[in-house]
């Protein structure tokens, strides 16, 4: 293997490690407030004890996010310098932005929240866990204009080999992330949602701490369903720019080697990258065109013919981006997401019928679908950096030529296998608190320092 590919696995083994955790952190912060809020607008015990026991669990996670963040941004400088050297007066920008403001933000008040809960008034320790959500959904877009710059580059000039910010306020605007902030933190709410409705059927299956664990169901299942229903609307609308801005990756996770009009829509597909074609198809006709341009008529480009002009524009080379995993990523995002729609439903019809809990399959159902939402983001991921390959800054930097020259193949090897050993680590470590405080349930806790009657020093949360 060679320094390239290697830096490439090294990173995508990071950014989906520490993607695992963001999405959760976005929405169950709403949560917790949320719970928190209706405590002290009615003065009920159990939505504090419920804000308590969540909030357990969103300390888990957002501890475990900012380890792997951190890690992260070394990356820039260590393997990616060159692109570190072309991009980094804009990059750096957002990045610098949201660590000052948002992440301080973030954890100055999650502290306060955290040890706050019997020296600040109700009311203002509520407020505490608020500003953490709209701080943790502040660092999110933040970190998603630098993204989206590499997706679609705006605000700049080509100056001495090197893109510099000519107009912050177009990366603010950029419409990439437009429809990219919107579309990562509703699947984060989605991910909370079914995070908090799975370990809430448990309880209900074991029919213990009934009341606690049916609140909790009621609202996420709420936000649950209304987020997944705009999921896949914001995803529809974002699929329809980037078939205008990026029509290479739309063509790749279509599978479409040739340009039609009106175009299929293929439901699968035996992709052969080296013959350019697919052995095998399922296609509804005239789909793809009514999904990019809600018109049954409209042609979509194909791969050949994107690649001719690529190569036309920026010189020889192959632009085509690996196309099956491309594919079939984005069939698995999708997949996911109408399950969690339909479990929605159903799960909303029990409900309101008053027969959920008479439904143990369901609840079962709700259980184990807790890392659906985390194939769909991971998948989501892939298709958003795998399919603008082989740039690393959409038409204006490749990857060969972003990767730092003086890293060895070696060095890399030896960090990815250090980093995805402790990475294994962290995970069982992770899923082994979550599992332990999530079948414990909720429970009082006694203020901090104190010694909890298990003999175990908790924290007052």
């Amino acid at each position: 293997m060679d320094a390239l590919l290697l830096a490439r696995w090294q990173f995508g083994i990071t950014s989906v490690y520490h993607f695992l955790f963001v999405p959760l952190t976005l929405g169950l912060s709403i949560l917790v407030a949320i719970m928190e809020t209706i405590y002290v607008r009615t003065g009920d015990e159990t939505y504090k004890n419920m804000a308590r026991f969540w909030g357990r669990l969103f300390l888990i996670n957002f501890a475990m996010g900012v380890v792997t963040g951190i890690v992260q941004e070394f990356h820039f400088g260590m393997n990616w310098s060159e692109y570190s050297r072309f991009v980094g007066d804009i990059f750096g920008a957002p990045l610098a932005v949201e660590a000052l403001a948002a992440f301080f933000l973030e954890s100055t008040f999650l502290g306060l929240w955290i040890f706050g809960w019997e020296k600040l008034s109700p009311a203002l320790h509520a407020a505490c866990i608020w500003l953490v959500a709209f701080a943790s959904n502040l660092s999110a877009f933040w970190i998603l204009v630098a993204n989206s710059f590499m997706q679609e580059p705006v605000g700049f000039t080509l100056r001495n080999g090197r893109a510099e910010m000519t107009d912050f306020f177009a990366l603010l605007t950029n419409p990439h992330v437009l429809y990219q902030f919107p579309h990562t933190v509703l699947a984060g709410f989605v991910t909370a949602a079914f995070f908090v409705m799975g370990i809430s059927a448990y309880h209900l299956l074991r029919q213990s701490q009934l009341e606690p664990f049916r609140r909790s169901f009621r609202l996420a299942l709420i936000m649950g369903l209304i987020s997944s229903l705009l999921v896949a609307g914001i995803g529809h609308l974002q699929g329809q720019h980037l078939v205008a801005t990026q029509p290479m990756k739309m063509a790749a996770a279509e599978a479409l080697w040739d340009s039609a009009d009106p175009a299929p829509l293929a439901l699968v597909a035996l992709v052969d990258q080296e013959n350019q074609q697919n052995n095998l198809e399922i296609k509804i006709p005239a789909l793809m065109s009514f999904l990019a341009y809600n018109s049954f008529r409209g042609e979509v480009k194909g791969l050949k013919e994107l690649q001719a002009a690529a190569a036309e524009q920026y010189g020889p080379g192959n632009y085509i981006p690996p196309v099956a995993p491309v594919f079939w990523s984005f069939r698995l995002m999708i997949a996911a997401g109408l399950w969690l729609i339909l479990l929605s439903l159903y799960s909303l019809y029990l409900w309101r019928k008053g027969l959920l809990e008479s439904r143990p399959l369901v609840l079962k159902a709700l259980l184990w679908s807790i890392p659906i939402p985390y194939l769909a983001n991971t998948a989501g991921w892939f298709v958003a950096e795998v399919g603008r390959y082989p740039w690393i800054v959409y038409g204006l930097q490749r990857l060969e030529a972003a990767v730092s020259p003086g890293v060895s193949a070696t060095a890399i090897l030896t960090t990815l296998v250090a980093f995805t050993l402790l990475y294994g680590l962290l995970a069982v470590v992770d899923v082994y608190l979550l599992a332990k405080f999530a079948r414990q349930g909720v429970v009082e806790q006694p203020p901090a320092g104190k010694m909890h009657p298990s003999g175990e020093v908790s924290l007052w949360i």
